[in-house]
């Protein structure tokens, strides 16, 4: 594909990222490939053809309809009619990325090839992307609900192919790991991840990112607890709130208006704190929003167009439609990154894929490096802490603000520290005070988002500003 570049491009961006003692991972896509992919175009070429197995192939149904029922995540139906040899091929995304057939051990060696290749060029690990979705039932029957799309993913035998895979080419290699595993509970997502199991080192999992719209704070307190359980001691989870399938997280989760810088820190606070390893989407470290587009036309993302296609065709109002899906759209997170205040935000001389967020002028690196207080140093020093603390990764975590809307109050510790994460997720003023059996006297502030805040001020009894953020940690003591 020329417009991905070439292999000495590829081989220099690995070098200079080296050089900054940084690591690289690639992402691994091996549960489909392109329609023009030379497999598919030989499999798809004749019903006798050697790779004919390589992907799902099935009749139709007598009255020529589809297999089954299922949906795939962006078009009505998973399955795609192929004129030439009067089959229909499964796809589990896009009609244009039929899926490989991995009850195939032919399609796993070639897989496992592929995948050496890359390691042996030096790369340090795998984004394994859409991962739980491998393996298929052996009879693919009608689902109940169709457009509860749970079925396409943890099926019988994805494990025994994570583990060949582990077998056969990842243990040989120092590297690391993480699954994209969809519609996961911890008990499924521990089985990918724990280290007796000998098949990723850690996953995304998306009951936060897929399964909650809007902030709810009770449900993700829920949502950290049940995976803190299950995963504590026993495997790594991940801390996410967007990436480039999900609207920006201080857009959708925080308030991207009046508290953006404020609501950004907070957010980077509680990523970071949490139990598991965070991960930063390019444009979070300087508070980039969702976007609102005026057109259907001025957007990409094709689950939204195909959406607006099917809901347009059964007589809505486009207008209405349009706005219904313009908040979680993907493209929300897909324009291009914001360096300064020129054409395309610095981006390209070219022109982009998509259109610039209009207000780069204001959202910018050059203006986030010129600033102080901006996000992006904040970001900075949560990173320099996570690195310099051990309780930061591997402390105890216990919450202690209950189901409270608005306060998140809870405690990571480790040995003789414990730090006491303090935030107010919220657009007002709320009153907090201090847990039982924290001394006011003897705390230390280790950070806060409000630059006016001091070591010395009370936490007693005191009200937090709207998103306001802070860490304290007192040692030698029992608390949390």
């Amino acid at each position: 594909m020329p417009k991905a570049g070439t292999m000495d491009t590829w081989r220099t961006l690995l070098e200079e990222v080296h050089k900054r003692d940084m690591k690289l991972i690639m992402d691994l896509v091996v549960n489909h490939t392109s329609d023009q992919h030379p497999w598919f175009l030989e499999s798809r070429s004749s019903r006798n053809n050697p790779k004919r197995d390589w992907y799902i192939w099935r009749d139709p149904k007598p009255d020529g309809s589809p297999p089954n029922n299922w949906r795939s995540y962006f078009t009505p139906s998973a399955w795609e009619f192929d004129e030439a040899t009067g089959q229909y091929y499964f796809h589990s995304f896009a009609v244009e990325q039929p899926d490989l057939n991995w009850a195939n051990p032919e399609v796993r060696e070639a897989i496992y090839d592929m995948m050496r290749f890359w390691l042996d060029q030096g790369i340090d690990g795998f984004r394994m992307d859409a991962i739980a979705l491998l393996a298929k039932p052996e009879v693919l029957l009608d689902a109940d609900k169709p457009e509860d799309i749970r079925y396409l993913a943890n099926n019988p035998g994805v494990h025994d192919y994570l583990r060949e895979m582990h077998d056969k080419v990842l243990k040989h290699y120092d590297i690391m790991t993480v699954g994209e595993v969809a519609f996961a509970k911890p008990e499924q997502g521990i089985l990918y991840v724990a280290e007796d199991r000998r098949e990723l080192h850690t996953l995304f999992h998306f009951e936060v990112a897929d399964e909650m719209p809007r902030w709810d704070m009770k449900r993700f307190k829920e949502i950290q607890q049940a995976w803190y359980d299950v995963f504590h001691g026993r495997g790594w989870v991940s801390q996410f709130l967007n990436n480039h399938d999900h609207t920006r997280q201080v857009t959708r989760y925080g308030n991207d208006g009046p508290y953006r810088v404020e609501s950004a820190k907070l957010l980077a606070t509680m990523i970071h704190t949490l139990l598991g390893i965070p991960y930063v989407y390019q444009g979070e470290e300087i508070g980039m929003t969702g976007v609102n587009f005026d057109s259907i036309d001025d957007y990409n993302d094709i689950a939204m167009k195909n959406k607006y296609k099917e809901e347009v065709a059964k007589g809505r109002d486009p207008q209405e439609v349009l706005e219904e899906l313009k908040p979680l759209s993907r493209d929300n997170s897909r324009t291009p990154m914001q360096w300064n205040d020129q054409p395309h935000a610095g981006f390209t001389t070219g022109t982009p894929w998509i259109k610039v967020n209009p207000n780069y002028k204001m959202i910018n690196v050059e203006q986030a490096l010129a600033d102080p207080n901006s996000i992006f140093y904040y970001y900075q020093q949560l990173i320099a802490l996570r690195k310099k603390h051990p309780v930061m990764v591997y402390g105890d975590y216990h919450n202690l603000s209950g189901d409270d809307e608005h306060l998140y109050v809870y405690t990571r510790s480790l040995d003789d520290v414990c730090w006491l994460i303090i935030l107010n997720h919220a657009d007002h003023q709320t009153p907090f005070s201090l847990p039982k059996g924290f001394d006011d006297e003897h705390k230390q502030l280790i950070l806060a988002n409000y630059p006016d805040v001091k070591e010395q001020d009370s936490i007693r009894h005191v009200t937090l500003r709207p998103h306001e953020a802070r860490i304290y940690q007192y040692t030698h003591t029992n608390n949390g």
